[in-house]
């Protein structure tokens, strides 16, 4: 006839939470309880005080479900080896770390691979910690919402994040939009990063033509192939005018003096794309290896 004790392990090899309905011997026989967590690791609820803060268990119910950290010993959520284990299967674990833990980088690091809200539960201490929150930004640049104040107006950390994804601007400081120097990096990499800048930057020149040129067809030409490219459009824009207004005033005469404006500034426009492919051909005849 079988014991209470190989009844109950019979039990909880089929359903661990039978371990509810044990007594209280058979809750603290490390056996039994083992049985019961690596089959639902939530039945460490139910196990004695004193199994909950032992970390064989502990680490096989966490294995098992990761809310089983909610019922360790107070010893146990602050050890990392425990948590680590918990957090590497899901992050939500971090929940139940204890504080320190919550400032440990590796453990935290660990959740926000997984997900970003895992930052929602680190230390502020961490959230401004330089080299923490660049290691985060480069796994999801949405940790960037959740620096501190200090570190969204840090040039290195939020150029990380932008990197990768411009849209991080988003969490930026309104001092790092405004800085111009920061911005022209930014839009050189990205042309949609002037959506972010500030009013002044986005009447700039410069960083307007940067942007243009970082997101245009025309990305390929060198700046000031292209800055001529402008004004040669501008000149034809004004030929085109002068054209429309000596036919009016001058007639059959006006639009020859006027249509040769216009082909000297298409002319104009002729040389500064022909130079430019040439710069570029120079460029990559310099740049090729040596037979």
């Amino acid at each position: 006839m079988p014991t209470k004790k190989e009844e109950l392990l019979a039990a909880v090899t089929q359903n661990g939470c039978a371990l509810e309905f044990a007594s209280e011997d058979l809750k603290a026989n490390k056996e039994v309880v083992l049985a019961a967590v690596t089959q639902n690791g939530y039945a460490l609820n139910f196990a004695s005080e004193e199994l909950k803060a032992d970390k064989e268990v502990v680490l096989a119910a966490v294995t098992q479900n990761v809310d089983a950290l909610n019922f360790a010993s107070e010893e146990l959520k602050a050890d990392k080896e425990v948590v680590l284990a918990a957090v590497t299967q899901n992050w939500r674990a971090i929940y139940f770390a204890s504080e320190e833990l919550k400032a440990d980088k590796e453990v935290v690091l660990a959740a926000v691979t997984q997900n970003v809200d895992a930052l929602n539960f680190a230390s502020e201490e961490l959230k401004a910690d330089r080299e923490f929150m660049l290691a985060a930004v480069k796994q999801n640049v949405d940790a960037l919402n959740f620096a501190s104040e200090e570190l969204k107006a840090d040039k290195e950390v939020v150029l990380a994040a932008v990197t990768q994804n411009v849209d991080a601007l988003y969490f930026a400081s309104e001092e790092l939009k405004a800085d111009r120097e920061f911005m022209l990096a930014a839009v050189t990499q990205n042309g949609r990063a002037l959506y972010f800048a500030s009013e002044e930057l986005k009447a700039d020149k410069e960083v307007m033509l940067a942007a243009w040129h970082s997101n245009s067809l025309f990305k390929n030409i060198p700046m000031n192939i292209l800055s001529g490219f402008i004004v040669a459009l501008g000149v034809a824009a004004v030929a085109i005018a002068f054209v429309a207004l000596n036919a009016a005033t001058f007639g059959i005469a006006g639009v020859v003096v006027a249509a040769v404006g216009v082909g000297v500034a298409l002319v104009g426009m002729g040389l500064f794309a022909t130079t430019g492919k040439k710069s570029d051909d120079t460029q990559a005849a310099t740049n090729a290896p040596s037979p």
